[in-house]
């Protein structure tokens, strides 16, 4: 048995992140996990999926925008698993970096699943059964979410495929069925697609991207549409038929049934909080009705001691915000100074084709709030940046308060856009307003001319359009 001042159970970017935090401010710290370092997005998740992204942007201009860059070939060959090999060679390089850390910040690394027996005591288990005990003052639970399934509609891995067999797969079918226009479904069509695979987007709400502020689920839809994807919004899966040939998939929307023929589909419509089996009831912890942990502003469960980060907590199931729960935890228990999170503020990102950002309220939102709403416009097309790379189609919408000048959101489509996020989210944390942001003099030609271009506009005083 050891002891510890803290106990991470989860090695994701939550929970490694708030290990690394606790062990800086002086803690003895200890991690568990069952399978590997960095968690889903180092290693099947968001990491991966972007290298695969780059090779689908290049496939895609090979093969559609050749002429126009001054490219031909007499017979182009995409090999999709190098790019899957490339995919895993930057996940490990990766994972290899958190390994790092945690020797160099003297965290011990547990390997097994981890169980709460007591409100300071966590039983671990290995792969070979054996079981030995640990004591923690904290304890912070950082087990993360699973993809939730269709009932009736079990994953095998090889006709049905969650995101896991999804990134890992070295060949790619002829056509498939992405079930989900959430950020997994929209990454993996613009990838399949880019490689030449009929996808079929399946959407049960009436838009794809339906987090997002509707102009820019309407857009995408047409954008994505242009790219050869069929988009099918308001459409439900009701049932999913295996065979020899492939699957057979049963759909219903206002129109009626239709049976769409594909050689896989691809489950991507949301997760669940991996809460079950944690020894959370018998310790007390208090739990949501999606089962998620409930926290407060500290990230501290209703049992002093005990924590949640991440995904398990259900507050913003991204990756950037486990990481930042993270840290705000961690300092929570060493008692030093920190801050209060705001989730509405938090950046999203999706980096299908074209990208998808945003943050803070939709303008929708912001008159549904009461606030006097004043929004700025810009495109894409007027920016010579965006023009040069080829790649302009898309806008950037900001939202402000009309009395205040106050930002209150964002919403963005179109090249990178996942890139400038952080500027009108500093500046919205700092209560800067749109036209301080209009007078920070932005470089030329840089895409990110735009945040300046639309804070112009928001004020009344656009200068390119």
């Amino acid at each position: 048995m050891a002891n510890y001042d803290v106990l991470v159970i989860g090695a994701g970017p939550g929970g490694y992140v708030s290990a690394i935090r606790a062990a800086q401010l002086g803690k003895k710290v200890g991690i568990v996990d069952r399978e590997f370092l960095g968690g889903v997005c180092l290693n099947v998740g968001c990491i991966p999926s972007k290298a695969l992204l780059k090779n689908a942007e290049v496939a895609h201009t090979l093969r559609h925008r050749g002429e126009e860059f001054g490219f031909s070939f007499d017979n182009l060959k995409l090999d999709y698993g190098a790019a899957v090999k490339r995919s895993r060679q930057v996940s490990e390089r990766l994972v290899k970096g958190v390994e790092f850390l945690m020797k160099k910040n003297k965290i011990d690394v547990i390997w097994g699943t981890g169980k709460l027996t007591a409100k300071d005591t966590v039983s671990v288990t290995s792969k070979d059964g054996k079981t030995e005990q640990h004591k923690a003052k904290d304890i912070i639970i950082a087990t993360g979410a699973s993809a939730i399934n269709v009932p009736g509609i079990e994953p095998d891995g090889k006709q049905v495929l969650t995101y896991w067999e999804a990134i890992l797969q070295e060949t790619l079918p002829k056509s498939a069925v992405v079930v989900g226009g959430g950020a997994i479904g929209l990454e993996f069509a613009t990838v399949w697609s880019a490689y030449g695979v009929e996808v079929t987007l399946v959407e049960m709400l009436d838009r794809i991207a339906p987090l997002e502020d509707e102009e820019v689920s309407k857009d995408l839809a047409k954008q994505m549409g242009k790219s050869g994807v069929a988009v099918k919004t308001g459409t439900k899966v009701e049932k999913v038929e295996k065979g020899k040939g492939g699957v057979k998939v049963t759909v219903s929307n206002k129109d009626g049934q239709e049976t769409i023929e594909a050689e896989q589909v691809l489950m991507a419509i949301g997760f669940r909080p991996n809460t079950k089996d944690m020894g959370l009831e018998a310790a007390g912890v208090k739990l949501g009705q999606r089962g998620e942990i409930e926290i407060d502003d500290r990230m501290a469960t209703n049992v002093p001691g005990i924590w949640a980060v991440g995904d398990v907590t259900a507050k913003l199931m991204l990756a950037h915000v486990g990481s930042a729960q993270g840290i705000v935890c961690a300092e929570n228990i060493a008692g030093v100074e920190t801050v209060k999170l705001d989730y509405r503020m938090m950046p999203r990102a999706t980096y299908c084709h074209p990208q998808v950002a945003s943050f803070g309220l939709t303008e929708a939102q912001a008159k549904e709030a009461g606030y006097q709403v004043k929004v700025g416009r810009f495109n894409f097309q007027a920016n010579g940046k965006a023009l040069g790379l080829g790649d302009y189609s898309g806008w950037v919408k900001l939202v402000t308060d009309e009395r205040y000048g106050e930002i209150l959101g964002a919403h963005m489509i179109g090249p990178e856009v996942t890139e400038l996020l952080p500027e009108l989210t500093i500046a919205q944390m700092a209560e800067l307003t749109a036209a301080e942001v209009a007078r920070n003099v932005h470089a030329h030609p840089s895409l990110s001319e735009v945040l300046m271009e639309v804070a112009h506009a928001a004020e009344g005083q656009a200068i390119h359009m």
